[in-house]
């Protein structure tokens, strides 16, 4: 029983922070990278589509990306995509691909993006704690109807202790190096 909560906890915390590296894969960190328009949607002949599935992004510099889409004539609709997407950057259509330039960040928004990670982070953990949470609360259940002892939940919520300090030292990791990315000049 107890191997099974734990394993259980732990997939669902490594969810978490994946989704949690996703996020982050979308801030802008001064450099070009795809990953920015992971969230941004092209409507494709009435359906909402990933720039990525509707041409090649492609990063030729550190500071610019290049969208070529297979189909010119959705070049507008890619425009207004990006334009609408609050992303703070700014497409150049040549007719044939869209060029995408990414201006060096201010001090300023580098504090931004840094608040933006702290607060990110804070859910991130919130997120791991409710999980532990959530199977302490199965095993006290458990003990209501027999099936485990107070031992049981005792060495239970030692070892998801333990878990949820290591996977929030791993958020931390992750947070520092992103912060640390951002903060580059």
């Amino acid at each position: 029983m107890k191997f099974e909560e734990t394993r259980a906890a732990s997939e669902k915390m490594d969810k978490t922070i994946s989704v949690y590296q996703e996020d982050l894969s979308a801030i802008r960190a001064g450099r070009a990278n795809p990953a920015i328009l992971s969230k941004v949607t092209v409507d494709y002949y009435g359906t909402a589509t990933p720039i990525a599935q509707v041409g090649t992004v492609s990063v030729p510099e550190a500071r610019s990306l290049v969208i070529k889409p297979w189909d010119a004539s959705i070049l507008g609709e890619i425009e207004r995509a990006i334009l609408k997407s609050d992303l703070g950057i700014t497409p150049n259509n040549d007719g044939e691909m869209i060029r995408i330039n990414f201006p060096p960040l201010t001090e300023e928004r580098r504090k931004e993006l840094v608040k933006g990670i702290h607060k990110r982070s804070e859910e991130a953990k919130v997120a791991i704690r409710a999980i532990r949470r959530d199977f302490v609360d199965q095993v006290k259940k458990q003990i209501k109807t027999n099936e485990a002892t107070e031992d049981d939940l005792k060495n239970m919520e030692a070892d998801l202790q333990k878990l949820t300090d290591s996977k929030i030292k791993e958020i931390d990791g992750i947070s520092a190096s992103k912060e640390k990315e951002i903060l580059e000049i």
